[in-house]
């Protein structure tokens, strides 16, 4: 018995050892931090990768421009036609897509990590849905603008949220329970969205059905200061908020012996993560899977638990500005939606997922 009992750690010992790490010392080593060198590196490469997909993105299009020529355009000279293509349109649909891919990334990493289940995401849980419904809302029956539009996402995701938070606690919030209760509310929300659909003229509901596909096409300038607010107010709360949830993630039980509030901690960051969903679901409509396979692909290259907030939050802009360019050029001539494309690429994911999690159970 005893040796069933160590086996484990010992098991456990070589691959701790195998992970690099290192410490770093400040003012004059009074202050020692410890470094895991792998999520370090791989924040690094994922960084380094979507900024050359940045780079491909302001060049490629019907009219390409030489990559040599983007660091003059970028600051101010070139051509006036080529600047008007590259700063005027080219790099507002750029920041958009690394904006909402990051925002949705490090939310979808919040909400697996609460939920300790790896198929939970604002979008699977009836969050993004919610934050959609407020859109079309105001598209069908105010007529508003992309402005009207944004407010009226963010508010019915803050509602949609505390409504799926309200009806799943009970002696407090399970993840089960928030994953069944959001999906039920999904459900709900899609039938109110079509039922909205189909009350609105025609003209009115081609816009809003575009909308609700996700899209960065014919993103601007004004969509970009939206979304400034994730990396500028919404992030760092999340990156402050992270050693409560790694205390979560421990359970509710160790988490309030070690002096955790842990409800209203939990509440917390569940709004942080909603605002990061209804702000990308405003600039761009509600674009499906990057806040689920984010997280996922995360982990996979760092090989860490834990929420991995930042690598998350590289991946989904990764992901989106990838998944924006192959949406341009996947079919000659046509610019597809990029919530197509991910629908596509994330629910082949979804399926690989689910099957992997099938095996696990039955091994």
């Amino acid at each position: 018995m005893n040796h069933a009992a160590t086996t484990p750690q010992t098991k456990a010992a070589p691959r701790e050892a195998e992970r690099p790490r290192s410490a770093v010392r400040l003012f004059g080593e009074r202050v020692s931090l410890r470094l895991n060198v792998r999520p370090l590196v791989v924040c690094v490469f994922l960084a380094v990768a979507a900024a050359a997909l940045g780079l491909v993105a302001l060049a490629l299009g019907d009219y390409p421009i030489p990559l040599a020529e983007l660091p003059s355009l970028l600051t101010g000279g070139g051509h006036g036609g080529d600047r008007f293509i590259v700063v005027g349109l080219r790099l507002p649909r750029l920041l958009c897509g690394l904006l909402i891919g990051a925002g949705l990334g490090a939310s979808g990493a919040i909400f697996q990590s609460l939920t300790r289940n790896p198929l939970a995401s604002p979008d699977i849980i009836g969050f993004t849905t919610g934050a959609a419904t407020g859109g079309i809302l105001v598209i069908v029956l105010l007529a508003g603008d992309s402005g009207q539009v944004a407010i009226g996402a963010l508010i019915a995701g803050a509602v949609v949220s505390l409504l799926v938070y309200v009806m799943s606690f009970k002696r407090g919030v399970q993840g089960y329970r928030l994953i069944l209760m959001g999906i039920a509310m999904t459900s709900v929300l899609v039938s109110v969205n079509s039922y909205l659909l189909t009350r609105a003229e025609l003209e009115i509901a081609a816009n809003a059905q575009r909308w609700l596909i996700g899209s960065l096409n014919g993103v601007a300038w004004t969509d970009v200061g939206v979304l400034m607010v994730v990396p500028v107010v919404l992030l760092p709360l999340a990156m402050l908020m992270g050693g409560r949830l790694r205390l979560l993630e421990l359970g509710d039980e160790h988490a309030r012996g070690l002096g955790l509030s842990v409800e209203r901690t939990r509440l917390g960051l569940v709004l942080v993560s909603v605002s990061m969903t209804a702000v990308a679901t405003a600039a761009a409509g509600p674009i499906a899977f990057v806040a689920l396979a984010a997280p996922q692909l995360a982990r996979r290259l760092t090989r860490t638990g834990g929420e991995g907030l930042a690598s998350s939050a590289l991946m989904g802009a990764l992901l989106l500005v990838g998944a924006d360019i192959a949406a341009q050029w996947v079919l000659p001539g046509v610019q597809l939606p990029v919530g197509i494309l991910t629908g596509v690429i994330g629910g082949l994911y979804l399926v690989l997922l689910l099957t992997s999690q099938w095996r696990a159970g039955r091994g």
